[in-house]
C-alpha cells in the first residue's frame, strides 16, 4: 500500500481548473508572484496517520492541503475582489462537498473534521516579489484508507 499523491492532487488541481474562475491552477506553493486574474495553488501543509479511522493491520492517512486562492490587490473595483475570491472559494467548497471521495482516489474530503481541522478557508493578504495580493487559503483535509501496512 502507498499513497497516491499524484491521483489526489491531480484530482484537487482538476476541481479548480474545472471550476472555470483560474487563469492558472498550479500544484505547488508558488516561488514567484502569479499574473493577472484569479490564480489557484494546491499543495501538502502536512501528513498524519488518521487516528480513529485505522485499522489493525494498516493506517488511514489524512493528508491536510493547502489550496490557495490569489488576485492582486491593486485592480478596480477593490469593492469585488472579496466577492470574486468567495464566488471561487463557494463553487471549490461545493466540488469538495459534492465529490467527497475525490473521485475514488479518498475515503472522504473531512468536511467536518473527524480527524482533526475541517474544510476551513482564512482571508488575508499575501507580499509576494513586491506586489500585494489578497488570498484565501482552503484547509482542505483529505482521508486515504489503508495508505501504510502494520507490521506486528
Amino acid at each position: 500500500m502507498a499513497l497516491d499523491i499524484d491521483s489526489i492532487l491531480d484530482r484537487i488541481v482538476s476541481h479548480a481548473l474545472a471550476s472555470g474562475f483560474f487563469e492558472q491552477v498550479n500544484g505547488h506553493e508558488p516561488e514567484n508572484a502569479p499574473g493577472a486574474g484569479l490564480t489557484a495553488a494546491v499543495w501538502v501543509d502536512h501528513v498524519q496517520p488518521a487516528l480513529s479511522s485505522s485499522g489493525l493491520n494498516s493506517s488511514s492517512a489524512l493528508l491536510v492541503f493547502n489550496v490557495r486562492l490569489f488576485t492582486r490587490m491593486r485592480q478596480e473595483p477593490q469593492d469585488g475582489i472579496d466577492p470574486a475570491l468567495m464566488k471561487a472559494l463557494d463553487v471549490l467548497f461545493t466540488a469538495y462537498a459534492g465529490d467527497f471521495e475525490l473521485g475514488g482516489d479518498a475515503r472522504m474530503v473531512d468536511l467536518r473534521g473527524a480527524e482533526g481541522a475541517p474544510l476551513s478557508a482564512r482571508a488575508g493578504y499575501l507580499n509576494q516579489d513586491q506586489q500585494l495580493f489578497r488570498v484565501f487559503t482552503i484547509t482542505l483535509p483529505v482521508i486515504i484508507n489503508d495508505a501504510w501496512d502494520e507490521v506486528a
